[in-house]
């Protein structure tokens, strides 16, 4: 039947070429869907990117908020779906990514399944192979990273694996693309020839307990399970709830015999099932790679291991975390980003071109003040929105990006995720929050969706309060930065402040928070140097993400402000604020920058920028001033987003929180410079 299927699509092709008398693009057939699958951090989106190019949309599982990106490729001519799993470590899955990954796996039965692997920590990967292989599903093993294999001097027989595994077995380097040629062509020749749910011919043994129970359950057990039912009784055996209740809605009425195989396994066991089963794997694991793995020489990797174990030990990471902290965020983003290029953009192209000739064409133009102000003066949304949006926070988001497009490409992040897991231990979140916080430095709104890749409602909820407390976002941190350009004493007054708010507020909402303390377990991707290439398009792609989301709420903002004025609210407000201000020690101008920072929290800071600029604050002022601000309520965005995630009660919750303790944080902190008769 395969074979005269082959056939038909072959002549369609052909018959379709000498119609036309001349090449003609393939006909749309198609052929399969590919899904993707592999730990985290192994370049499952860059082998999804070299098969499907740009056409890719990203959207919710349904039913859950774990993104799955879906895009379409041609093999062979033939189009094919190509869907790009969360990260998963086994088919027992701990985490809400893991299990939409396995149920992709198993309701979408895709054709051909690509397992993605590092080449260079196969005893790790190769657990979730076997599993995939008992599953019965079509799969085909893609080795990446095979640069960095060979630099560390290990040498891949391709033939053992897949000798021994019994799939074939591709080596790639997906950011260079080398082996994807190769890749597309396996994929082709594999993909009509599979069948998912089929018991594999190569079988691993495990102990005889576990096997004489598999024997026991697979006679109950019916076979539309879409994996074999051998794996089916190994989940089963393994504990796992979702496979429970599958199978006790398909042979229900086996019930009780599945349930004795599984109780007489547990009672002829030492230890866990699960821990005898994993353990079964990774002999297997073992001998394989006894077989496929030679090492030639360590040389290639030591300076590399050395600068990793640095980077994790608290006695080197710290200091290396204040060096990335000072010349990455202070002087790069803070003194040439938000200094150098801002000063440039808003003193000699706003103010001295673009605001003037702006405000001297509406008043031609335009005979009616009001609508003078609404698209020019103080607050148009021409010389307020656009300045603010493309004068001061471009520059300022775009060598943040810039910059942290670098550290994600070398391999840094997952590190600090390692060196402060302790620490955030503490404040009821573990190593791995450490990506959607730095992330909100670049923007909080997007940080809070990232947010659902941590494990526990606790977890995200914590972060999503912190994120909105005490994490600037970049063009709110780039202004601040800039304030405090050649005032590095007020500089790490600020940053000492706002670490320990943040280490205080996370303690005390870890001691309120119910549910269980969080685990922590992340893969350490190598260190490498980053690719200009790669580090210029991930720029480009967030800060045109970015600017798209920002410059139409700029203009909001400034539309806001124009009509809280003409109508008196804004005042109103403002003065309210003002009083609030004058209590820390601050001037009653303030107020209208609070309230810029509801809008916006960098359009807050680009109006503390201004007040600045006029020289209408103290050293003392500045920093009471920032970390108010930094403190202060999120923006319209980021609250509309923690709506989103974590629902209208606890969103409007964590805002009033937040607005009375950034107000008497900054309180406190006029108290203490004052008691302790500090000049900044």
């Amino acid at each position: 039947m395969l074979d005269s299927l082959l056939a038909e699509l072959k002549s369609t092709m052909t018959g379709s070429m000498s119609r036309q008398g001349k090449r003609q693009a393939a006909p749309r057939l198609f052929l399969g869907r590919v899904g993707i699958v592999g730990n985290p951090n192994v370049g499952k989106s860059v082998v999804f990117n070299n098969l499907t190019g740009t056409y890719a949309t990203v959207s919710n599982y349904p039913g859950t908020t774990v993104e799955v990106a879906r895009g379409r490729g041609r093999i062979g001519g033939l189009e094919v779906e190509v869907i790009d799993t969360p990260g998963m470590y086994s088919l027992v899955p701990i985490t809400q990514e893991e299990g939409v990954a396995r149920r992709i796996l198993l309701e979408e039965a895709p054709q051909m399944v690509l397992h993605v692997a590092d080449g260079k920590n196969l005893d790790r990967m190769l657990p979730l192979t076997l599993q995939l292989i008992e599953a019965g599903l079509p799969v085909i093993l893609v080795v990446n990273m095979m640069d960095e294999v060979r630099r560390e001097g290990i040498v891949l027989e391709q033939e053992a694996l897949e000798r021994r595994l019994g799939i074939p077995v591709v080596f790639t380097v997906a950011t260079s693309g080398e082996g994807i040629r190769k890749l597309r062509q396996t994929i082709e020749t594999n993909c009509l020839a599979s069948e998912a749910g089929q018991d594999s011919p190569v079988k691993f043994d495990y102990p005889e307990a576990i096997e004489a129970a598999l024997e026991q359950l697979q006679g109950p057990l019916s076979e539309a399970y879409g994996i074999s039912t051998r794996a089916v009784g190994l989940l089963l055996l393994q504990g796992d709830e979702e496979t429970y209740r599958r199978v006790e809605e398909m042979d229900g009425r086996n019930h009780d015999a599945i349930r004795a195989a599984v109780k007489k396994a547990e009672e002829q066991t030492t230890g866990s099932l699960a821990y005898a089963i994993a353990m079964a794997r990774q002999r297997h694991t073992d001998a394989i790679l006894r077989e496929a793995v030679v090492l030639i020489s360590a040389r290639g990797r030591r300076f590399s291991h050395g600068l990793s174990r640095l980077m994790t030990n608290p006695w080197t990471g710290v200091p290396i975390l204040l060096l990335v902290v000072y010349y990455v965020l202070y002087q790069f983003v803070g003194v040439f980003g938000a200094g150098t290029i801002v000063n440039f953009l808003e003193r000699r192209v706003f103010d001295g071109w673009v605001n003037p000739f702006v405000n001297s064409l509406a008043e031609r133009v335009i005979p009616w003040k009001v609508a003078q102000d609404l698209v020019v003066h103080d607050y148009g949304l021409l010389t307020l929105g656009v300045r603010y949006a493309v004068g001061i926070i471009l520059p300022i988001v775009g060598t943040f990006f810039l910059v942290f497009s670098v550290l994600e490409d070398t391999g840094y992040l997952p590190r600090l995720a390692l060196l402060i897991d302790r620490v955030f231990k503490k404040i009821g979140l573990n190593g791995r929050a450490v990506i959607p916080l730095v992330l909100g430095l670049g923007c909080d709104t997007m940080a809070t969706m990232v947010t659902r890749t941590l494990e526990t409602v606790r977890e995200r909820v914590i972060a999503t309060f912190l994120l909105a407390l005490a994490i600037p976002c970049s063009a709110q941190l780039g202004v601040i930065l800039a304030l405090f350009a050649g005032r590095p004493e007020a500089f790490w007054v600020w940053f000492g402040a706002i670490v320990l708010n943040l280490l205080l507020v996370g303690y005390l909402a870890a001691r309120v928070m119910p549910g269980r303390g969080p685990s922590f377990f992340l893969e350490l991707p190598p260190l490498r140097l980053p690719k200009l290439g790669n580090v210029l398009v991930k720029t480009y792609t967030r800060l045109k993400w970015y600017l798209m989301e920002v410059l139409p709420l700029f203009l909001l903002a400034s539309f806001l402000i124009w009509l809280g004025n003409i109508t008196g609210i804004f005042g109103v407000v403002a003065s309210w604020m003002g009083v609030l201000a004058t209590h820390l020690g601050l001037p009653r101008e303030m107020g209208s920058v609070f309230l810029f920072g509801f809008f916006r929290r960098d359009y807050g800071a680009a109006g503390l920028y201004d007040l600045q600029s006029h020289q209408a604050l103290t050293g003392n002022q500045l920093v009471i001033a920032a970390v108010t601000l930094t403190l202060f309520v999120p923006c319209v965005a980021n609250f509309m987003m923690m709506v989103k995630e974590r629902g209208t009660r606890a969103a409007s919750a964590m805002f009033f929180i937040i607005l009375f303790y950034a107000f008497l944080a900054g309180f406190v902190l006029n108290k203490i410079l004052m008691m302790s008769g500090v000049r900044l």
